[in-house]
């Protein structure tokens, strides 16, 4: 194992330290507790909160969101390990302004449990809170059973839509509403070509060869649809592109947003040509593209690959999506 740390032990809490040293001026530990990341911005009274949570390893997902018009809370927990609840907990707390709290995070087992306790917790204080689960991995479940599928980096466009709906002062059922929107509308695939290492592990994740590739690979190793030899960037798109469409068909007119999104150990210029390959794909179709993402959303660790995200607009996601945000990690003002 080759990283540039201190100690395995310390890596997340060093990880944090150094986050809000540099940006002291956008995101705090709240009360000292490097495990949950708030917003420095100032609160808005009767606006709804925005909370998230999960493991490290993923920079810049989750708490890499955190800041104006997007996240106003993160629980952090270990590399690739939920946060307790109570600490996500904690964050609800904060992110309360009287209007509620909306709980957006991925679908997995330990972060939907730990959440569940921790509104449950809350309720006892009366904040109101609803949860929505990103769930846009299209590998990980048939359409049948989409309730199922991991929330990957298609839930960065959730983040940005639900954000901008609180700014404008909406509801908690329609901030929720619009989150589960951006959801449903939204398709990710991913293809990884080497594992990851975790630092308090210090071994793989996994084992794939040199002159190989999985498609359909989750976010923690998670195996994807199958292994194949290695192959162009515009191969890597055509399949990604052909289980994204056939799951979310678009039509002539249709308008998307693309995310092309590195894993961590991937070039950037790589992620241009696969990008490229995408637009003349759905260039082909008659299908417009608004405001691409490319660049690293949802990463983990040095794995390298990348994912591609559809989201399919309509006229208000396509307002929210263009609303200010200022983050650590994210401003749509290069977008």
């Amino acid at each position: 194992m080759k990283k540039i740390m201190n100690n395995p032990g310390s890596f997340v809490e060093e990880t944090m330290e150094g986050i809000v040293m540099a940006y002291s001026d956008k995101v705090q530990f709240l009360n000292g507790d490097c495990r949950v990341l708030v917003s420095a911005y100032p609160k808005k009274k009767g606006k709804v909160g925005i909370v998230t949570g999960g493991g490290s390893g993923h920079l810049p997902l989750f708490l890499g969101y955190v800041g104006s018009g997007m996240v106003d809370a993160c629980a952090v927990g270990n590399v690739f390990a939920s946060p307790s609840y109570t600490k996500m907990a904690a964050a609800i707390r904060f992110a309360d302004q009287g209007a509620g709290v909306l709980c957006l995070y991925g679908n997995y087992g330990g972060d939907k449990m730990n959440f569940e306790q921790a509104i449950e917790d809350c309720e006892f204080d009366d904040i109101e809170c609803l949860s929505v689960l990103g769930c846009d991995d299209v590998a990980s479940s048939p359409k049948e059973t989409a309730e199922k599928r991991r929330g990957v980096a298609g839930i960065v466009y959730a983040y940005k839509c639900a954000g901008a709906a609180a700014d404008q002062m909406r509801s908690l059922e329609e901030v929720a509403a619009v989150a589960q929107k951006t959801i449903d509308n939204t398709r990710t695939m991913g293809v990884a070509l080497t594992p990851c290492i975790v630092p308090e592990v210090g071994s793989p994740t996994f084992a794939i060869g040199e002159d190989e590739l999985e498609i359909g690979m989750g976010i923690h190793g998670e195996k994807g649809i199958s292994v194949e030899k290695m192959m162009t960037a515009d191969e890597v798109a055509d399949i990604v592109m052909s289980r994204l469409l056939a799951d979310m068909p678009l039509a002539a007119g249709d308008e998307v947003s693309v995310m092309i999104n590195g894993l961590g150990g991937t070039p950037t210029e790589e992620q241009f040509i696969v990008f490229r390959r995408v637009a003349q794909i759905l260039q082909e179709k008659g299908v417009s593209i608004f405001m691409p993402h490319i660049g690293e959303f949802a990463t983990s660790m040095e794995m390298a690959g990348l994912s591609v995200t559809l989201l399919k607009l309509d006229a208000e996601l396509k307002e929210l999506l263009q609303a200010p945000a200022n983050t650590p990690f994210y401003t749509n003002a290069n977008k």
